[in-house]
């Protein structure tokens, strides 16, 4: 039971949380620096870590960016796919789909492929879908195409043949012919091996090309916090929610693509209440999913890169991946979003964001532009006790709004606000309305820097009436990154497997090695699931298993049900088999527990002019931190050292269990 890290990296600020044996908490937040994210980590972790003996740390939990940006940045390395015999244009063909301005564009032109066509190669061999060899493998094919891809330089190849899930006895040794002479090989049967050649291609070929950046990121990692004395296992949050050790992240990083993400929804998962909708408002993003039972919503499938419209990802668009995700919905809206008119003169907020370099006009660091940081700093909402922000800067850089607007520097500021804020909330509908979930039953937990800010206005919008602001809100996710347990998943696609529990107990076995643990290991949890579809039809839906088909069956049958509004009967078959390990959670207090907050008794700490609409404008609010807080009747403003809390008019804020602060919307 010693002391933990939490270290999240996002496109603004680098959190880092240390929580004690005792459950006592110390965070801090800095600028993230991109062109060295490690730099940022190393200033965060030294300040928490203060005059604490760093050996004394003896668990790292991570979240990174780092296989997004290379994604979407393409900044991965050069990747070679390897297929079999007439499918080397299956990702160079790819599959597009025009949404929002590429409708209406007659010179649309698709975006590249992860692979160049002409780094495509082709092997002799073919297996049917049911594991049958129809084409025995030339190892010839194979050598000639190692040496073309050495003879190029390449040194990192996908390895994805037809139909390999059924039988990976070609693919392994594809695989072990191309180590000879390339340095890094993925096969598609070690990172997802699951029907669909496309998406399975497309999954592994982006292993391959963000899996070195990954390991020599850890690597460099670890040896930066040996330097301070952290010699700690380090641990990256999966995007399924769990946390994976850093070896495993480095030969499976397409696991950690949504990592960052995954651990806020923890956080929010761990709020208190039962169904909750997070809300996580960082600098650059805001991302939203909805948690039923105490368990967030999970997908198989996601889209990175892709377009959609507010806060969707349409299918066809971006590079899709097979693994396990929390299902979020993200809309690019952060305090850093930059505010623009277009050449009508319409008013529009990101998704460009000033990121940390230059950030936002109110930092002093460059930036000119008006953002939606320096709106809220203009409406008062903010303030710089804990961040120097400049109000000048920020004033001026409104006024480059509110000039062609004609309109006030106030108005333009709340206009910003406002736009903001209905990008949000339609990242809230995204998860919810278009899913057939009523909002209005659900809190909303609201945390990161902005999300605070901004939480009550997107309530309204869907007449929910509870906003839930953790502690250590601005910071929350690196906070839920303790949260996480270590875990990982397996599937295989094996049609009409004649014995189910041989398949589930093979996907066990290779799930306790992942984690370096035995299945009969005290606490060990498994999980088991199965992909069912109706006979003929070429999609499928995830339900928990049971040895009971008519069981198993009722429970598909229901799931159609809610997801497609069908109430439909019919012939059924199995389709693919999923299990997911979890091991204990790390010991430790809890970050969020039913402990009763501390009642303030002091009083407002001051008051400050702030903008309400409602109030026709500037008026002087009281402003609380959570030290004094016992109920603040809106409007007004509750401070944190990494947050600020908005309470407008119609609103009451009281401190709850673990010194959260509740919002409830006054009736009427």
């Amino acid at each position: 039971m010693g002391y933990a890290i939490g270290v999240d990296v996002g496109g603004t600020f680098t959190d880092v949380v240390l929580r004690g044996p005792s459950g006592d908490v110390t965070v801090a937040k800095c600028l993230s620096t991109h062109d060295d994210p490690i730099a940022g980590i190393v200033t965060g972790v030294t300040r928490v870590l203060a005059d604490l003996d760093p050996a004394l740390v003896t668990r790292v939990a991570h979240a990174t960016t780092l296989a997004t940006n290379a994604i979407l940045e393409r900044t991965g390395v050069r990747v070679a796919f390897v297929t079999t015999r007439g499918f080397r244009s299956v990702v160079p063909l790819g599959r597009y789909a025009r949404v929002e301005e590429d409708r209406y564009d007659l010179r649309f032109t698709p975006p590249p492929p992860p692979v160049a066509p002409g780094d495509c190669f082709e092997v002799d061999e073919r297996v049917s879908a049911r594991g049958e060899v129809l084409t025995p493998l030339d190892p010839g094919s194979v050598r000639r195409v190692a040496a073309e891809i050495a003879r190029r330089g390449i040194t990192s190849a996908a390895v994805c043949l037809l139909h390999s899930y059924a039988d990976p006895a070609h693919e392994r040794e594809v695989a072990t012919i191309l180590r000879a002479s390339v340095p890094n090989v993925v096969a598609s049967w070690e990172v997802w091996p699951e029907i669909r050649e496309y998406e399975r291609a497309t999954t592994t070929i982006m292993s391959a090309y963000i899996g070195p950046l990954m390991a020599s990121y850890l690597s460099r990692l670890r040896a930066r916090l040996a330097e301070l004395g952290v010699t700690a296992p380090i641990h990256v949050m999966e995007s399924g929610g769990g946390v994976i050790s850093a070896e495993l992240a480095a030969r499976r990083a397409v696991a950690t693509i949504e990592s960052g993400p995954a651990a806020g929804v923890l956080a929010a998962a761990s709020a208190g209440f039962r169904d909750v909708i997070s809300f996580d408002m960082g600098g650059t993003t805001a991302k939203t999913c909805v948690v039923r039972d105490g368990r967030p919503e999970i997908t198989h499938e996601f889209h990175v890169g892709g377009k959609g419209s507010f806060g969707g990802r349409r299918a066809g668009t971006g590079v899709p991946i097979k693994t396990p995700a929390i299902d979020l919905a993200e809309v690019g809206a952060g305090g850093g979003s930059v505010a623009w008119l277009d050449a009508a003169g319409a008013l529009h907020v990101g998704p460009r964001s000033a990121g940390s370099s230059p950030g936002p006009a109110c930092y002093g660091l460059g930036g000119a532009e008006p953002t939606v940081t320096d709106a809220d700093l203009v409406l008062g909402y903010l303030s710089s006790a804990s961040i120097p922000l400049s109000p000048s800067l920020a004033a001026k850089a409104l006024d480059r709004l509110a000039g062609p607007l004609g309109v006030s520097r106030a108005e333009a500021a709340h206009a910003v606000h406002e736009i903001v804020s209905a990008s949000m909330a339609a990242a809230v509908h995204v998860v919810t309305v278009q899913r057939g979930i009523d909002p209005r039953g659900f809190p909303l937990v609201a945390f990161g820097g902005a999300g605070p800010m901004h939480a009550a206005r997107v309530a309204e919008r869907f007449g929910i009436g509870t906003v839930v602001v953790p502690a250590h809100c601005g910071v929350a996710s690196a906070a839920g990154l303790l949260a996480g347990a270590p875990s990982t998943d397996r599937v295989l696609s094996r049609l009409d497997a004649g014995d189910p529990e041989e398949v589930f107990a093979s996907l066990e076995r290779a799930a306790a090695s992942d984690l370096g643990v035995a299945l009969t290991d005290a606490g060990v949890r498994v999980s088991r699931s199965v992909d069912v579809r109706f006979r003929g039809q070429s999609h499928d839906l995830t339900v928990a298993w049971s040895p009971s088909r008519p069981e198993l069956e009722s429970r598909f049958f229901a799931r159609y049900a809610e997801v497609y509004g069908i109430d439909q009967r019919g012939e059924t078959e199995l389709v693919s088999y999923r299990v997911r390990l979890t091991l204990p959670q790390a010991s430790g207090a809890p970050l969020v527990s039913d402990a009763p907050g501390t009642v303030g008794t002091a009083g407002p700490v001051g008051t400050r002019p702030a903008y309400f609409a409602a109030l026709g404008g500037y008026a002087d609010v009281p402003v609380h931190t959570r030290d004094t807080l016992d109920v603040l009747a809106g409007p007004g403003i509750v401070e944190d050292a990494e947050s600020t809390i908005v309470v407008p008019p119609g609103w009451t804020a009281r401190l709850g269990p673990a010194r959260a602060v509740h919002l409830l919307r006054q009736a009427g």
